[in-house]
């Protein structure tokens, strides 16, 4: 988003500039490339939620989202695993749902995932 000046025919006193980056890696190199700028910008940084490597298990297709999670805010409770119904399509929208049928296929799901775990 790119707000500044007053009028299309006069040069703006000021601007601003917000940037939504979607990294695969650490934001570090990202941020000190921002704050080498000139004096006359300033660059902060109000939310970064690191990427996220997630477990895999045998037979439960994976995908890679452009999206976010609260897995990063939950602490240090082992080794991140991201599953359930529904679709990411609709998540978070006026229309987000899961059909009854998916939520019990769900059931099966983390029954089955469970008993993975447990036997690795």
């Amino acid at each position: 988003m790119i707000e500044g000046g007053r009028a299309p025919n006069v040069i703006p006193d000021a601007a601003r500039a917000q940037l939504l980056y979607r990294l695969v890696g650490p934001a570090t190199r990202c941020g000190s490339n921002h704050r080498s700028g000139a004096s006359l910008a300033r660059a902060e940084f109000v939310l970064e939620v690191p990427y996220q490597k997630f477990r895999t298990i045998d037979g439960l297709p994976t995908m890679i989202a452009a999206y976010t999670t609260d897995i990063p805010q939950l602490g240090n409770w082992g080794e991140p695993l991201l599953v359930g119904p529904g679709s990411i399509h609709v998540a978070h929208t006026p229309r987000e749902h899961i059909e009854k049928k998916q939520l019990l296929d769900a059931v099966d799901l983390y029954a089955g995932i469970a008993r993975q775990l447990l036997a690795s």
